[in-house]
This record gives C-alpha cells, structure tokens and sequence, in this order.
C-alpha cells in the first residue's frame, strides 16, 4: 500500500458566490426601505406667534413694528424708508415685531433695503393667553 495515491479529482471545484451577493442585495434593499419610510413619515409643522396689541411700554426698545403694508414705526413713531440705520446710530439691537403672517423674505427685503450697518436684529413674538384659560 506505498506509494498509493488517490485519483486526482475530475472536476474543480467552485465557490458559488451567487448566494452571498443576492444577500447582500436584499440586506441593502430592507435597509433603504426602512430608512426611506422612517424620513418620508414625519411631517413638520410649524404654529406661528399669534400676536395682539400691547402697551408699546411693556415691550423691549427699540423696538421696530412692521406692518402689513411694509410701513415702520419706531417706538411708536412713524419710520421713512431709508431712514431707519441714522436713528439706530447709539441702539446696537434692534428688535422686530410684525404681523403673524408675514411672510420671512418681505421682512428681510424690508431690513435690507435700510441698509443697517453693526446692528443686531432680534424678533419679538408675543404670548396671548388662549381664552377661557388661565
């Protein structure tokens, strides 16, 4: 029994690596699904800032009001356009309020067309207490 061998092998033997990438295409497949309706099912919302008149004493100076149609008054005081930057020389902060449903562009095209030069703009939303509640 020296010297015996076996009978070399008639075929080659291959690896079928079909199997794993069709796994692989599934796993891919489950996970852009589930990441694809994970994000398409939230909806976002936004409330906006209900408004309603106040005393101008009880709200922060200087304090810039903008109406619906474009008019400014400063402190209660009427603003000309263009005219806004030289009354804010001594006040670095500058804050808006204006009506709920103005849209943000038109506030923005409005603020720029003043030209304001080192002058913080914050905006004031005021709370109104919903009626028939504390």
């Amino acid at each position: 029994m020296k010297g015996q061998r076996l009978p070399p092998p008639t075929s080659k033997i291959r690896l079928d690596s079909s199997l794993a990438i069709v796994n692989i295409v599934l796993l891919l497949i489950f996970f852009f699904l589930t990441t694809g309706s994970l994000v398409g099912a939230q909806e976002f919302s936004v409330r906006l800032p209900e408004t309603e008149d106040l005393p101008l004493d009880l709200l922060p100076k200087p304090l810039l009001i903008v109406g619906e149609d474009g008019s400014m008054t400063l402190d209660g005081a009427p603003v000309e356009p263009g005219t806004l930057n030289g009354l804010l020389i001594d006040d670095p902060v500058l804050h808006v309020l204006t009506d709920r449903d103005t849209r943000a562009f038109d506030l923005l095209d409005h603020l720029a067309a003043e030209h304001l030069v080192a002058v913080e703009i914050r905006l004031v939303t005021l709370h109104r207490k919903a009626e028939g509640g504390a």
